[in-house]
């Protein structure tokens, strides 16, 4: 059981690692490749929702903590993607990334969780990696874009709205939801919020060809349901702290993916930038759990 669960966490972080490439290469813009991201993912969700619900527990919350769930996964995805357009992947994933800094910030802020000293070893050298990404924007190193510092720093608020879903699914696991329920529900929820923002942003909102459609169903079925629902698997199994560092494969693949299939390049600074932030993140995890 074990190993099956760590095949499928790391199957998992490969799926999500595969999103910002499917986002680079789509037909229509980045807020409306959000909306079809989780549009197409909602009748596969709700039809294994169904298809796989046992006789167990049956939940019944109210509808508040569901639709601020879909609404800070709305702003995660609206704003990575447009970060994806504007830097690297690399970059892109590797800032977003620091969602997990965040969520121990708020515990913190809001709960008086105090952190532990390795936790906050782990935060400097996360803010020492940023500011090395940061400089390699600066320098025109990161992209082809010339707004890649603003993708950059669009990278760190997609982390703070990926944080706040993260405590929310967190709040509604603690009342009882069940993961495809959970899932389910609040992908629905963010599609309906998406669509209005993705009409008024004036973006190509359909695809031109067969291909383009295939590229978001691959968005929202292979990196959304796949990914999401193999890394929900796993955490049920494995231990969390353990779960976490494992999922740092996921903007290591991604930089590979972004290197292989669209031939963005890995400068010095770069490598040096995300090595750091990895370590901090790994660090921080530690220091959350009191290891």
């Amino acid at each position: 059981m074990r190993g099956l669960s760590l095949i499928a966490l790391f199957s998992g972080a490969v799926c999500i690692a595969l999103s910002p490439i499917w986002v680079r290469v789509s037909e229509v813009g980045p807020t409306a490749s959000a909306f079809w991201r989780v549009l197409l993912a909602v009748p596969l969700l709700w039809v294994l929702f169904f298809s796989l619900k046992t006789s167990g527990r049956k939940t019944s919350l109210p509808p508040l903590p569901y639709l601020l769930a879909g609404l800070a996964f709305a702003g995660d995805l609206a704003f990575w993607h447009w970060s994806i357009q504007y830097t690297s992947v690399a970059n892109s994933t590797l800032l977003a990334n620091l969602a997990s800094i965040f969520v121990t910030l708020a515990a913190w802020a809001l709960w008086k969780q105090r952190p532990s000293r390795l936790f906050l070893a782990g935060l400097a050298a996360a803010l020492v990696g940023t500011g090395l990404l940061v400089q390699a924007s600066l320098a025109g190193s990161s992209g082809t874009s010339p707004t890649a510092l603003l993708g950059d720093a669009l990278g760190v608020v997609t982390a703070m709205f990926y944080a706040w879903y993260l405590l929310q699914v967190k709040d509604l696991r603690d009342r009882g939801a069940a993961t495809l329920q959970l899932m389910a529900v609040t992908t629905t929820i963010t599609a309906i919020i998406l669509l209005p923002v993705a009409l008024a942003s004036g973006e190509p909102l359909l695809p031109q060809t067969q291909a383009g459609w295939l590229k978001l169903l691959g968005l929202a079925w292979i990196s959304h349901a796949g990914g999401q629902g193999l890394i929900a698997y796993a955490l049920a199994q494995l231990p969390a702290a353990f779960s976490a560092v494992g999922l740092l494969l996921q903007p290591v693949m991604a930089a590979g993916f972004a290197w292989l299939l669209l031939a963005e390049p890995l400068t010095p600074m770069q490598c040096a930038g995300g090595v750091v932030v990895l370590f901090g993140i790994y660090l921080a995890h530690r220091g959350r759990d009191g290891k």
